[in-house]
Order: C-alpha cells, then sequence, then structure tokens
C-alpha cells in the first residue's frame, strides 16, 4: 500500500467518524421525526462506507460483507419507518 493511499484511508475514517458524530448528534436532538429517519439513513450509509473503508484497510473480505449486511438492514429499517410516518402502520 502507498502512503498517498495509507493516508487517504486513514483520512477517510477520520472523516467519517466525525459524518457519523454529526449524524448521532441530529439523531438525538432532531425536533422532528423525520430529521431522526434521515438522521438514522445517514448514520447507516457511514457505517456501511466506514466497513467498505476498512475493508481495503485490511484487505478482508469480511469487511465487505459486514457492509452488504448493514445496507440491507437499513434499506429495510429506513423503508419501515417511512411508511409508519406515512400511515401510522408497518404491518397491513
Amino acid at each position: 500500500m502507498t502512503p498517498i493511499l495509507f493516508w487517504a484511508l486513514k483520512g477517510a475514517l477520520f472523516l467519517l467518524a466525525i459524518a457519523m458524530l454529526c449524524a448521532v448528534t441530529r439523531l438525538l436532538l432532531g425536533p422532528t421525526a423525520q430529521d431522526r429517519v434521515m438522521a438514522l439513513d445517514c448514520l447507516y450509509i457511514n457505517g456501511m462506507l466506514m466497513m467498505l473503508v476498512l475493508g481495503i484497510v485490511y484487505a478482508s473480505n469480511v469487511y465487505f460483507e459486514a457492509a452488504m449486511l448493514i445496507a440491507l438492514f437499513g434499506f429495510v429499517g429506513s423503508t419501515a419507518l417511512a411508511k409508519f410516518l406515512l400511515r401510522g402502520e408497518v404491518i397491513e
């Protein structure tokens, strides 16, 4: 791994951690439920991206599989929350 790639990946991890901290802040302090849902979406996307960067850093396929699971569960959770906010029920 070249030094430029090493420092770029470390910088990306740092910036993703800051983005996750901002999303957690919005999740806790969001004035409306829609703000909280968007913060949760941002949080799972940043978590997925962090797993992908860690997979590149450690050259391991396990991180890529974990990122796929995070993306899958995040999509299902976002869909369920959006349906709940729209209609007031998840299961019809």
